[in-house]
């Protein structure tokens, strides 16, 4: 029954039409989280994004499907590295061109460091040599955005009968000047390749320690900058289905806001 629900919803996914989107790290909806994957744990996720509402001009947007694979690379528990890829396709050039890009990330995590230290991560997303980004390519091109970026989370403990509030992360990142830009009144284009990250998470056990919600925002005025909202439903141990929605606070860059679907399967070593 499992194997032919997750079949299910790997064939929906693939098959609904498919905003700027991530190339995937670990992370909460849209931005990177401050979880790594530990030794040769592999993720696959599948996400679409598919637009709310139709172009202002009539006719839909173009939508987003990205395929990514991410792993454990270090053998350490508190030292973790993951690296991965994605696949990442709109069915509309110049994008598609140019659908492959990798992540990599470094972090420790909660306790680690000392007792009640924060998680720390560092890492890059999106991620494509540099002498292949060509600025006329901004902002419809996701591979080469080369963002770099460092996020700090903790989660608010319990306080005797006052269950935990969550995990709160907050961070900042810089991405590539070509990529990452702002079109202004005039229809020249000016840097806008940095902003801050926010997130928040909490496993909602009140009801069922398979739900899970989630926020995230990316400060900025470029095509990434957005506020996500989210919860998840964890069909087993490693496969769970994340189903959201995207406001992008640069429409003129980033289009319509989307739905997004995210189906995540983990596999341990």
């Amino acid at each position: 029954m499992i194997a032919r629900t997750i079949f299910a919803l790997v064939a929906i996914l693939f098959v609904l039409p498919t905003a700027a989107a991530m190339a995937t790290p670990s992370k909460i909806i849209w931005i990177p989280s401050v979880d790594v994957q530990p030794l040769l744990v592999g993720h696959l996720d599948v996400d679409t994004f598919f637009r709310r509402d139709s172009a202002s001009a009539g006719g839909r947007e173009v939508n987003t499907i990205d395929v990514g694979f991410t792993i454990g690379v270090l053998p350490y528990d508190k030292l973790r590295l993951e690296a991965g890829f994605d696949y990442l396709t709109r069915a509309q050039d110049p994008n598609d061109q140019h659908p492959w890009s990798g992540n990599v990330k470094l972090g420790t995590p909660e306790d680690a460091i000392f007792t009640y230290s924060p998680a720390i991560a560092v890492g890059l997303y999106n991620a494509r040599p540099v002498k292949d980004v060509e600025a006329g390519d901004a902002p419809r091109v996701v591979s080469g955005q080369n963002i770099v970026y460092g996020l700090v989370g903790k989660t608010v403990p319990e306080l005797g009968s006052v269950p935990s509030l969550g995990r709160f992360a907050l961070g900042y990142y810089r991405g590539s000047r070509r990529a990452l830009v702002d079109i202004t009144g005039d229809g020249s284009s000016r840097y806008a390749n940095s902003g801050l990250l926010f997130s928040w998470d909490r496993t909602m056990r009140e009801i069922s320690d398979q739900l899970w919600l989630g926020v995230d925002y990316q400060g900025g005025d470029n095509v990434d900058s957005s506020w996500n909202m989210a919860f998840t439903w964890k069909f087993c141990t490693n496969v769970s289905v994340l189903f959201g929605f995207d406001i992008y606070t640069k429409r003129s860059l980033a289009g319509q806001n989307t739905f997004t679907i995210q189906l995540d399967l983990d596999f341990p070593r």
